[in-house]
């Protein structure tokens, strides 16, 4: 059957299992609306606030569903608003579709209203990108798109689409998606036999989860393993929940705002075995301190991760889930060591804490986040000194359950990831936990909570400043504070019954509790908690940039 660019657009999509999309219009896109319009039974449009609003939604939607997530915006500022939406998903391997429009065909490079080279500023943060000149090549160009976006390392991918094209008819034949290939395993039995023995015979192991086993769906079989072989788990901050965090064989994060018993065993471990991890800067800080007495075992799916940070001595490069399976079946049940005794004494040495005395600490907010929803909730974070908070002192127990910008630690992301995290998960209660100066940027999506009765709660972490930065002016800047108090008087609580949401303030610990609850029973409007809390709260354990990370700073 003959349709139009549009039409085909709308129907590969459909294609895909697409019900939701996040996006803005305007005018290259239009037809794309249209289309959308007549669709509209089969998939569900969400308008957000800015364009960059539906990106991060569209990023909170994949990570909350593991499914695809799509956003569309229109040419030029519509589409470089998309882009800091773009980079985030692209630094978290996230799998996302990014639909924009372009300026006609015979307009491209005259600096036509409304142009702007979106596939050539997006080339270094996406994992492909096209633009649509031929309406002929359109159907195959966006079912690679989605190809592309969920298959081996994910990530984003966007499709330019010029306004000529979407208008343009020619025949549409339906396709059923091609499945997505399964990683072959990528290692031969004599790798697999030498990793099995080296980790029988280290004394002194330890794993390090990276958000790469939430997206290798391998959480259970990274627990036989550790279970079997009694080794001690930390997480990078995109690994949280991959691994029971109340789990006895739990230390907490590791890196630079990692517990003091996860850092330790890093620097006191014999061997080393990342899974799904990148080995960043904010885990490694020192490389040449990082892990002295350790072999290093790397297991990931993308083989550029191997060696580019950190020297590895056993490389095992494939499918995660298969890769641990095999592990496992190769060793033997260990019992509890000498080593997992020094674990369990470090860890009741040094517990995670915080001076509750007096003033309303964001520490104890999100312990009772935590007790009130029994640990079930679905926590996105904007980022600074909330997110660190929100990872330290809520228990995530399993995977996609914490909602963060990890790698480009973007600022204004967590009322849009909450936003498609509910949509896309319904049936679970989503959290905001957000910092004053992060909540400034993008708050205007409330707007879109309000419009769809999302019963999103956003918990404001308020110190009237910029509290991670002012953390290291204070800390390493000599108390120099420049540029980063913010307390401009702004009243959240009026601002979000502005919006049409619920608005309430707490000034003390006391009231607590009867603020979330009743945050916890809507069910049809969004509701905002403004806490007050002190500039000088500080996040606690903390690694001096560039410093070996055992030498931490606990208050």
């Amino acid at each position: 059957m003959k349709l139009t660019g549009a039409q085909i657009l709308i129907e590969c999509l459909k294609e895909q299992g697409v019900d939701t999309v996040f996006g803005f219009p305007g005018g290259a896109v239009l037809n794309i609306y249209d289309a959308l319009y007549e669709a509209q039974n089969d998939i569900r449009h969400i308008l957000t606030s800015h364009e960059q609003g539906a990106s991060h939604a569209a990023d909170g939607y994949a990570r909350a569903t593991g499914k695809t997530g799509v956003c569309i915006a229109t040419s030029g500022p519509g589409a470089t608003n998309l882009v800091t939406g773009i980079a985030t998903a692209y630094m978290d391997s996230v799998p996302m579709v990014a639909i924009t429009g372009q300026v006609p065909t015979a307009l491209l490079g005259k600096d036509s209203f409304q142009e702007v080279d979106i596939t050539g500023i997006t080339m270094p943060v996406t994992k492909h990108n096209y633009i649509v000149k031929d309406v002929e090549k359109l159907a195959d160009i966006v079912r690679s798109a989605f190809r592309i976006a969920a298959s081996g390392r994910p990530g984003p991918v966007l499709v330019d689409i010029c306004k000529d094209v979407t208008a343009a008819v020619t025949e549409y034949e339906a396709k059923k998606p091609e499945p997505i290939e399964v990683t072959p395993i990528g290692v031969t039995e004599a790798e697999l036999e030498e990793a099995a023995a080296v980790i029988s015979r280290a004394k002194r192991p330890i794993i390090m989860a990276g958000g790469g086993v939430t997206i290798a769906g391998a959480d259970a079989q990274m627990l036989a393993l550790a279970q079997k072989a009694k080794i001690p788990v930390t997480t990078t901050l995109m690994g949280l929940g991959s691994f029971p965090g109340t789990h006895e064989l739990y230390t907490g994060l590791v890196g630079m705002h990692g517990s003091r018993t996860s850092n330790l065993a890093a620097s006191e471990a014999d061997l080393f075995i990342a899974i799904g991890a990148r080995f960043s800067d904010r885990v490694v800080s020192n490389v040449k301190k990082f892990a002295p007495d350790a072999k290093i075992m790397h297991i990931d799916i993308d083989p550029a991760e191997i060696g580019k940070n950190i020297t590895v001595h056993y490389p095992l490069i494939g499918n995660m889930k298969q890769i641990l399976g095999s592990l496992t079946d190769r060793i033997e049940n260990r019992g509890r060591s000498a080593w997992n005794e020094k674990i369990a004494e470090w860890k009741e040495q040094y517990p995670l804490k915080y001076d509750n005395g007096g003033s309303l600490k964001p520490h104890y907010i999100v312990e009772r986040l935590y007790e009130l929803t029994g640990g079930e909730a679905l926590i996105t974070t904007e980022v600074g000194q909330n997110q660190l908070w929100a990872a330290q002192f809520y228990k995530y127990t399993k995977p996609r359950q914490f909602i963060s910008s990890g790698g480009l630690g973007t600022m204004g992301y967590g009322l849009g990831a909450c936003i498609g995290a509910q949509i896309g998960r319904p049936e679970k209660k989503v959290i905001n936990i957000a910092g004053d100066g992060s909540f400034r940027m993008n708050c205007t999506e409330l707007a879109t909570a309000v419009e769809y009765k999302l019963p999103i709660i956003v918990a404001i972490l308020n110190n009237h400043v910029l509290g991670m930065v002012r953390q290291w002016q204070t800390l390493f800047y000599n108390k120099r504070y420049s540029s980063t108090t913010i307390d401009r008087g702004t009243d959240f609580v009026a601002l979000a019954e502005a919006f049409g949401a619920v608005g309430i303030s707490v000034k003390s610990t006391e009231e607590v509790d009867d603020a979330l609850k009743r945050a916890l029973a809507s069910t049809d409007r969004p509701v905002l908690i403004n806490f007050e809390i002190g500039m000088d709260d500080m996040v606690f354990p903390i690694v001096p940039p560039g410093a070996p990370i055992d030498e931490l700073i606990d208050e």
